[in-house]
């Protein structure tokens, strides 16, 4: 039954017997040969990761040497990166759901934990977000109002912190929520305008909701039917979340840690608690507030499931946010200008997005047709179907988590697909916006189908973004470059211990896991 635990295995116990002896050696083998990719990103990263204007390591005896030679230093990212894909597929092997004998949850963790130290330690990649945190943490410490200024204009642009920002981003007011503006404040009143400091301390707070998702997962896997270890291989050990929460310290990670964490404390303890830190998790980074609506849809089942039951619980959730809310304003004295400044990401014009390209294309071929360029009207048309569908798609996923009973369609699936809706058709997309969608899945569906599509998009999404967070103008060459040498280094790898590693679907060559 939805939101109550289930036993789940294969064993004469009901649970999935662990590891034979020779599957042990091949996931030793496997732990290693992902954490030699992690160390060889974070090697990597001192020539070829989004370090700041002045590299931290350009004084440090031999390690300057990486700064150097920047297209080796790629290449061995992208060599990492390889292994760590390989190995992950590899270990999703011993934990694909209804096999008989499973990873067990110790091993997962410590392979996790192997994968993410040499991450956790490095410069970032793939994204220059880090940046953009510390610099309106910086403002906001100062007095400035992040919600209506930018870095360039309160900091300056010569500023140690603007001068990390991207230039899209250094006259852009900040789109995060009360509780995301107020951690950065604090961090910046903690270190001022010492990065690297400020990147660890942001990279802290994206291993804490690191850690709320693996405690959580494993916990909701179980209320709805899926392996834990099964949910963990997905949504906690996926390269996305490796290369981009950890390694691109975003602050989707904190979010969504605390989501899932308030969804679990909402089901097994206490529904004020649990709100209360979704809540908090909405005022990090907003999507996480859908949450709520499919959390009601749990709790009013559990009621009785008639339409009194869903008033009930909405009136009792919408309570317990406003209060919530009104309570974290005043403890942060941060207003709600976040909410004018949620436009902002929608300044950047990209084909990622299937709503925007849909509105580029439309001007494009009004340009074509000599009809004038009306590409801006295009593209506001365009998003603004995007946000009808996302609303018409939410309603119904409501409903359908509300009303259905039928194993597989439940509460957490209905979050998953509903954060994906709105990530994919909003105004702008991001590789890692996937995670939304797939951590919450991860722990809901035990479909095949679902998790090959998931393991697909997963690698594709992972890898676009070049390590440094930014294109190369004028030196193209490097990034091909550096793609052939780390896909040749890391195929030379995989086939020299392909004989060691385990066979897919017990030796069955049927499915990628």
């Amino acid at each position: 039954m939805e939101g109550r635990p289930a036993e789940l295995g294969r064993s004469g116990n009901g649970r999935a017997a662990g590891l034979n002896e020779a599957e042990q050696r091949q996931l030793d083998l496997v732990r290693r040969f992902g954490t030699l990719g992690s160390l060889l990103m974070a090697v990597g990263a001192i020539g070829a990761g989004a370090s700041p204007v002045v590299n931290p390591f350009q004084d440090f005896p031999v390690l300057n040497l990486f700064i150097r030679v920047g297209t080796v230093s790629m290449a061995a990212v992208y060599t990492g990166m390889g292994l760590l894909i390989v190995s992950w597929l590899w270990l999703g092997r011993f934990a694909s759901p209804g096999r008989p004998r499973l990873v067990s949850r110790s091993q997962m963790d410590r392979t996790l934990m192997m994968w993410l130290v040499p991450l956790s330690l490095s410069l970032p990649m793939f994204s220059r977000d880090v940046y953009s945190y510390l610099a309106i943490g910086e403002m906001a410490a100062r007095g400035f109002d992040p919600y209506t200024q930018g870095p360039a204009e309160t900091l300056g642009v010569d500023h140690p912190l603007t001068r990390g920002v991207p230039n899209i981003w250094r006259d852009t007011p900040s789109p995060y929520g009360q509780v995301g503006l107020a951690i950065g404040r604090g961090i910046a009143a903690l270190v001022g305008d010492h990065l690297m400091v400020g990147i660890l301390l942001h990279r802290l707070l994206a291993l804490a909701g690191i850690a709320m998702i693996v405690w959580a997962l494993p916990r909701l896997a179980r209320r709805f039917g899926v392996p834990p270890v099964a949910a963990l291989w997905l949504g906690a050990a996926n390269p996305l979340v490796l290369f981009h929460l950890v390694s691109g310290v975003h602050n989707e990670a904190l979010a969504i840690g605390l989501m899932l964490a308030g969804f679990e404390l909402a089901l097994s303890r206490s529904v004020i608690l649990g709100t209360v830190i979704i809540t908090t998790a909405a005022l990090v980074k907003l999507p996480a507030v859908l949450a709520l609506g499919f959390l009601g849809a749990v709790l009013a089942r559990r009621m009785g499931g008639d339409l009194r039951d869903l008033l009930r619980v909405t009136v009792k959730l919408v309570i317990v946010f406003a209060l919530t809310l009104a309570a974290l304003t005043l403890v942060t004295g941060i207003g709600f200008g976040w909410i004018g400044a949620l436009d902002v990401p929608n300044i950047v014009k990209t084909f990622k997005s299937p709503t925007t390209a849909l509105g580029m294309a439309a001007g494009g071929i009004g340009i074509l047709l000599g009809v004038g360029n009306h590409m801006d009207s295009a593209i506001l048309i365009g998003r603004g179907l995007g946000y009808v569908i996302i609303a018409v798609i939410c309603v119904a996923l409501l409903w359908i988590a509300f009303r259905t009973r039928v194993p597989g369609r439940n509460s957490l699936t209905a979050l998953g697909i509903a954060l994906g809706c709105v990530l994919l058709l909003g105004a702008v997309v991001h590789p890692w916006y996937m995670i939304w969608a797939a951590i919450p899945l991860a722990a809901a569906t035990n479909s095949r189908r679902f998790r090959t599509a998931a393991i697909v998009l997963s690698i594709v999404l992972a890898v676009p973004d070049p390590p440094p967070g930014m294109t190369y103008e004028g030196r193209a060459y490097v990034i091909p470059l550096s793609v052939a040498a780390g896909l040749i280094a890391c195929a030379l790898l995989v086939w020299a211990v392909r004989k060691h590693m385990p066979e897919p679907n017990n030796g069955k060559k049927r499915v990628l896991f």
